[in-house]
């Protein structure tokens, strides 16, 4: 089903770089990119399923990571379903725009899923080597839990992957069906030494398209912010079109999802080379705009909100 079309029209970023996808989106940010005023576009349901219930998000970091970057990525899967009461919590919050995607779901029968830190599996010798295929992200993710999970494959700074760079910074799809179960994953690449201007802007200046100064990282770590980033982006994806046949924009083969469809956004204002108006930690001068645990902050993108079919920001 569509959902709220009407005539009316917005802003929307197109991007030089194209979206490559199967089963799930696969996301690349660039700065290079046009403003357009395109018909208001709709978010189409196909019928598919959608994730729900409990969920654990499994974390597999392949190379080398610092506990101190792994210590940034596991606290924002915590912060994804967080509670609004707990003593540390503050607005605008990750847990928030999490729950912004409810608007995906209307059925009665089905809620936003509850995400949960579950094993964190290390690989730190390299053993797939240091240049993966598809195949080899999907084997890594295949050693997270086969049910009611998101496996979360991160590669090093220092590991190349199939594609990424070149069409996308990262990507989600899923198992087959099996006796074992299906399981859904996400992998992200680490850009820092690869191509920070694609996929960590806007802590690195663009690689393409109109310049401006890079934002500070608000974890101090221009390759680990840009991953949470993508990351966000993808279990927005994986969530609302696990397999294929959930929501999204466009044909199936490349399609704009809750996250993609509104690429580059991260705050009111935003426009081609402008993130957006952030909120600035004044003691450290670095960029955000959601409060994680432990006194975190993260920026995480822009929602597409089906009811009124506008990307949607947390400030």
């Amino acid at each position: 089903m569509a959902i709220s079309s009407t005539n009316a029209v917005f802003l929307l970023f197109l991007f030089s770089f194209a979206f490559q996808v199967c089963h799930g989106g696969r996301i690349i940010l660039s700065a290079s990119a046009v403003a357009e005023e395109q018909p208001l576009a709709t978010m189409t349901y196909h019928k598919g399923a959608l994730l729900y219930g409990n969920v654990s998000v499994n974390l597999i970091f392949y190379g080398k990571f610092s506990a101190a970057q792994r210590a940034v990525v596991s606290d924002f899967v915590a912060s994804l379903s967080s509670l609004p009461q707990q003593k540390d919590s503050l607005e605008p919050s990750v847990a928030t725009w999490w729950r912004g995607l409810a608007r995906y779901y209307a059925s009665p029968r089905i809620h936003l899923p509850k995400l949960a830190r579950g094993k964190l599996i290390l690989d730190e010798g390299y053993t797939l080597g240091r240049s993966l295929h598809d195949a080899d992200v999907f084997n890594l993710a295949a050693r997270g839990a086969p049910r009611s999970a998101v496996n979360v494959v991160l590669t090093a700074e220092d590991v190349a992957v199939e594609g990424f760079c070149m069409s996308r910074c990262g990507a989600h799809a899923s198992s087959r069906r099996s006796r074992a179960g299906r399981f859904a994953y996400v992998w992200v690449g680490n850009s820092a030494k690869q191509c920070p201007g694609q996929c960590a802007w806007p802590f690195h200046q663009p690689e393409y398209g109109p310049q401006s100064p890079p934002l500070v990282a608000p974890n101090g770590d221009v390759g680990i912010d840009g991953m949470i980033i993508n990351l966000a982006g993808l279990l927005a994806g994986t969530a609302t079109n696990p397999f294929g046949d959930g929501f999204f924009q466009g044909p199936k083969e490349a399609p704009l999802e809750a996250a993609t469809a509104c690429t580059g956004v991260y705050g009111k204002g935003a426009y081609p080379g402008y993130a957006g108006n952030l909120l600035v930690d004044p003691t450290t001068g670095a960029s955000y705009n959601a409060n994680g645990v432990r006194g975190r902050k993260y920026v995480v993108p822009a929602l597409f909100d089906p009811s009124t079919s506008s990307c949607s920001t947390l400030v």
